[in-house]
This record gives structure tokens, sequence and C-alpha cells, in this order.
């Protein structure tokens, strides 16, 4: 599967992300209750932050899956670890669906993956999903995360893992 990345357009975009947000399987997002208003305000906060950004994956240039990416050492994990430089935190969200696709998901991590280590300056990845989330734990297993530690953020307990570039390539054989 091919993906190709696009910013998101907080207003163009809500109605998408509304629908994606507020299902059931993205419980872990914490956006259960939002409003479209809400979702608007969110990323519209994102949009204008220099160390927040969103992008929407697209599969022939249908929104496919929402990527955010974050400067850990400003944002989402302040004073919960060391960071180094060349750190890059990661959120992605594949919307529900009724005709589900084997490996949709894998794919599209493995691509959010690949658009962070072509910066050069991106040398690990840094993620904090809840601890809780199993699904997301194996898949981040799969392309290369390891976990370091438990960590209590105010919105949740999160497993903070990372990967490198090495790691992403010794489990995915991707040269990013």
């Amino acid at each position: 599967m091919t993906f190709t990345f696009r910013p998101l357009d907080p207003l163009k975009d809500a109605e998408l992300l509304h629908g994606w947000v507020t299902h059931p399987k993205a419980a872990f997002w914490m956006m259960q209750d939002a409003g479209l208003e809400d979702v608007e305000r969110a990323y519209m906060e994102i949009a204008a932050d220099e160390y927040h950004h969103a992008l929407l994956g697209l599969r022939d240039g249908v929104p496919a899956f929402l990527m955010e990416k974050y400067d850990p050492a400003h944002r989402e994990l302040v004073g919960l670890y060391e960071p180094r430089p060349g750190d890059i935190g990661m959120h992605f969200l594949t919307p529900p669906t009724d005709r589900p696709v084997h490996g949709f998901t894998r794919s599209v991590i493995t691509a959010v993956m690949t658009h962070l280590f072509e910066d050069p300056a991106v040398h690990r990845v840094v993620v904090e999903p809840d601890v809780s989330n199993k699904a997301v734990h194996a898949l981040n297993e799969a392309v290369g995360f390891v976990p370091e530690r438990e960590i209590r953020k105010p919105e949740k307990k999160a497993l903070l893992s990372f990967c490198t570039r090495e790691q992403f390539r010794a489990a995915t054989g991707v040269h990013a």
C-alpha cells in the first residue's frame, strides 16, 4: 500500500475527523464526547503550534488515517523523560471501517515511521500509548519500538517506548 501525506486543514477536515475521533474504536484518542466545534478547536490549536503537527495520510488521494507528530521536549512528555536531540513524538489513528483490510494498520504505522525517518534530523521516535492499548503495543513492537517504562501522564498511564532508525530498519526491512 502506498500512502502520501498532507497537512490537516482544521476547518475543512473537521467533519471527517469528528467521525473518526468520536467512534468507539477511537476510545484511546480520548475525544469520545467531542462536538464538531471541539474537534475544530483542538486541531486549530495544533495548526498554530510550532511543536505539534497534524497530517492526513492519503491512499489514492483519499484520507485514510490521521498522524500527529510533536517535539517531546516541548509537548506531551515534558518532564516525563530526558529527550535527546533528534527525538520526535508520534500518534496515529486509523478510522473505523465496515470492510477491514488485512494488514492495513501495520501498513499505516510503517508509512508513518518511514515518513518521520525521511527527515534526517529525526533519530528516534517516541510514543506513549495507554498501557492497556495492547493492539497498538503489538503494532509498535512489529515496527521496532522497545518499551522503556510506564509513565503517568495527566490523562493516562502510558507505556513510554522508543524506536531508532536502525531498530525500524531491522524490524521492517524498510530503509528510511
